[in-house]
């Protein structure tokens, strides 16, 4: 039998609301905005720093979310080969686009469609090609940063891809390439990077979303505590977008015991993807 309870009157409601809030009120100790001030100033003193003052980005780090299928909201879909079962299936993820859509043009949005279609033989990622920016943060493997009081190294697991940030005088892009050409400064405690010299090859993501060589980005680091970071990436690209747009992630340290950067030189499992069509074919 389902057991039925009375409703609540208005009157029990109210009691019980007021009741909540100075029990709430009671253990937290005042008004939310006084108790967040201090645990802000107890993070920044966590932060640690370099020896001229900037905070300390190095290490090792990764996204655990699923921006790297699809940085807009997304509900769980099948991959794209049955035979992979549910191992392929793309899960549910919160979409990290802020606004939550990005601003396609009409017609660039339905080459992103078509990206779509055919993202398991044209998907970059698929092709073992450099990740490019900002994609190589939420790949899903990890990355180093190695800091000097110089310029900034970042490494990055897939592909062994890197890139070196300027943080001396911004240099331009001699050639366009897969990672671009990044030049760095300190705002505060937030590391702005600039990126340029895209060759527009690289996707976003699994679902298809792309930019072209017209793209650039500026991307903002901040290390909020010892074991965070906060990433932000501004995107602008007229070919493509109406307007520009932006994400923002948390990007986690890997703290484990003995954590390190290892290869995943992946040329040799996209060999058949990428050029299986010129094998020569036997005789019968």
């Amino acid at each position: 039998m389902l057991n039925r309870f009375p409703a609540p009157t208005s009157t029990t409601f109210r009691a019980a609301a007021v009741a909540a809030l100075t029990l709430a009120s009671a253990f937290l100790g005042g008004p939310a905005s006084a108790q967040n001030a201090p645990a802000a100033a107890n993070n920044a003193a966590r932060v640690p720093r370099m020896s001229d003052g900037h905070p300390d980005l190095n290490g090792i780090w990764q996204t655990f979310g699923t921006a790297n299928w699809d940085l807009q909201d997304h509900s769980p879909q099948a991959g794209t080969m049955w035979q992979l079962g549910a191992i392929g299936a793309e899960p549910a993820g919160q979409g990290v686009v802020e606004g939550g859509t990005i601003p396609y043009l009409p017609a660039a949005l339905e080459k992103k469609k078509k990206n779509f279609e055919n993202r398991r033989t044209d998907d970059p990622e698929a092709k073992c090609y450099m990740p490019g920016i900002p994609r190589a943060n939420y790949l899903g493997m990890p990355f180093q940063i190695v800091q000097s009081n110089r310029d900034i190294l970042f490494v990055y697991e897939f592909a062994s891809a890197n890139r070196l940030v300027n943080m001396g005088k911004a240099v331009e892009a001699g050639s366009d390439t897969w990672m671009g050409t990044s030049n760095g400064k300190w705002e505060g405690d937030t590391l702005v990077v600039d990126v340029t010299g895209l060759n527009g090859l690289a996707w976003l993501d699994r679902a298809g979303d792309y930019m072209t060589d017209n793209a650039h980005v500026v991307e903002r680091f901040t290390r909020v505590d010892r074991d965070h970071l906060n990433y932000e990436a501004t995107i602008e690209d007229s070919k493509v977008f109406s307007k520009p747009w932006k994400i923002s992630m948390t990007l986690y340290r890997r703290v484990e015991k003995n954590a390190q950067l290892l290869e995943f030189k992946c040329v040799e499992f996209a060999e058949e993807l990428l050029y299986g069509q010129y094998k020569k074919q036997s005789s019968k």
